[in-house]
């Protein structure tokens, strides 16, 4: 048995809290799988704290049953919906309130005591836990333990995320007539507009469960001395100086050590089967051609254009003439134009329901990456040295969106809906122009920065050792 609680010799005891919706608790998994791999030489031990629903998706999609390393386990917490409850007809926003509430009123806390228990009695000490759940601070202070978030997102967005007061008191209501103007006043955010700024900043409805929920969150992060550090899910040097010093000024313990996925690389291609992580063949097709030469085209799994403009990217596609990979879920497939998918079949296009991205974008045949600009899938382009087309939709994706093309200078965004004529010269001008050359020598410098970064020694494994050491202090 473990020991217990109050013995002097207990281990460290580790619970990794997840916000179980959208891609959150996967990004957050690979980082868990990854500090209990580091955290191993101390003994230390890792609960996984999400949703029945959430950890039997995340089973599922590694094809597996059972926890990912022999000191990490799965403890579930409530997801505050009625037994009821019909599996999926309850919308995601009414389960993502449904799940704040239950975590308001004492659900990180009774995942803390199961994880207690699951452990053998060993006490947790310190929470990990994706910053969207900032009740992961009340349930820390209330056991003793330190609170360290984890921002998955861009910097700039964490940033405006922290000054929404006072972006709120200097915008007002003038959202929409002041959309092409810069932040000039608000340190860090010079290179951003207005119209930038993610949702439920200074537009939208600011009592949506997501607005609420990060305006929440800002307001625990911006307290003094709440969080023992703060992870950031970005490489010194990526961001410009001015954001790195805006940031250390709200958040002067924040680490940056991302991208989060190379934390652990090629962990979760290895583990299966080259077929089970490439079942539609892309990377066999890519082979075919030459360095380079391959658009490749894909939204993540929440962001989806609208049937207009699915069809108007498909005929842009196809003037270039150039070969794609299309990575589109296939109840969309029914939207492109008639005759499309015979058409590119077996000549230019490959179009499938998935793709093992990081390993497409890997490809030397690949040279131009079409995307919504979540950060994640930016994270992985950067990390790839892939130029971006990007086509933004909600949230944070515009500030992304605005960093590939104006902060960083190795891609271009589309300014609204995606027409053919803007999606050809886009991908034309990547694969082929003058303009994609120096992209692509953009983004290769990145990719150098991100591999020196992770290199042994380098500022991303350094910080990553820091942070660990902050964890696992008991």
């Amino acid at each position: 048995m473990a020991p217990a609680a109050s013995s002097p010799t207990a281990p460290p005891h580790v619970a990794v809290v997840a916000f179980p919706f959208s891609s959150h608790a996967a990004v957050l998994l690979a980082f868990a799988r990854a500090l209990a791999a580091a955290a191993a030489p101390s003994g230390a031990t890792l609960s996984f704290l999400s949703t029945a629903a959430s950890i039997a998706h995340l089973r599922k999609a590694a094809g597996a049953g059972l926890p990912p390393s022999n000191n990490l386990r799965f403890v579930e917490v409530p997801d505050g919906a009625s037994a009821a409850a019909e599996k999926g007809a309850v919308p995601v926003p009414r389960q993502m309130e449904m799940f704040m509430a239950a975590a308001e009123h004492g659900g990180v806390k009774a995942g803390l005591e199961a994880a207690r228990a699951a452990a053998g009695g060993v006490r947790v000490s310190c929470i990990v836990a994706d910053a969207f759940v900032w009740h992961a601070a009340e349930a820390a202070a209330a056991v003793g333990a330190p609170w360290v978030p984890v921002w998955t997102a861009a910097s700039c967005a964490l940033l405006a995320h922290l000054r929404t007061d006072e972006l709120r008191a200097d915008v007002g209501d003038q959202a929409a007539s002041r959309a092409n103007e810069l932040l000039v006043t608000h340190p860090g955010l010079g290179s951003y507009r207005v119209g930038d700024l993610p949702d439920g900043v200074v537009t939208g409805d600011f009592n949506y469960v997501i607005n609420l929920l990060l305006h929440r969150m800002a307001q625990r992060l911006s307290q003094s001395g709440a969080a023992a550090a703060v992870a950031l899910n970005a490489f010194p040097g990526l961001d410009p100086p001015e954001v790195t010093a805006a940031l250390a000024d709200l958040l002067p313990n924040a680490l940056p050590f991302g991208p989060y996925h190379l934390l652990l690389p090629d962990d979760d291609i290895k583990a299966t089967s080259p077929a089970a992580a490439d079942p539609h063949g892309c990377l066999e097709w890519l082979d075919r051609h030459p360095s380079r030469a391959v658009a490749y085209v894909s939204f993540g799994t929440v962001a989806s254009p609208r049937a207009d403009e699915l069809r108007e990217l498909a005929a842009g596609l196809e003037a270039t003439g150039a070969p794609f990979i299309w990575s589109l879920r296939e109840d969309s497939w029914p939207l492109l134009p008639t005759g499309f998918l015979d058409r590119v079949a077996g000549t230019t296009g490959l179009v499938v329901p998935w793709a093992p991205q990081v390993a497409v974008l890997r490809h030397r045949s690949v040279g131009a990456f079409v995307t919504h600009a979540g950060w994640a899938s930016v994270m992985e382009g950067v990390s790839c040295g892939v130029p971006m087309a990007c086509r933004p939709f909600f949230g944070d994706q515009r500030m992304n969106a605005r960093s590939v093309e104006r902060v960083w200078g190795f891609g271009k965004a589309f300014e609204g809906a995606m027409t053919r004529d803007a999606v050809a010269e886009a991908v034309e001008g990547m694969l082929r122009g003058e303009e994609g050359r120096r992209m692509r020598d953009r983004a290769e410098e990145l990719q150098a920065m991100v591999a020196a970064a992770f290199a042994p020694g380098g500022a991303c494994r350094r910080n990553f050792d820091e942070f660990v050491g902050i964890v696992c202090r008991v």
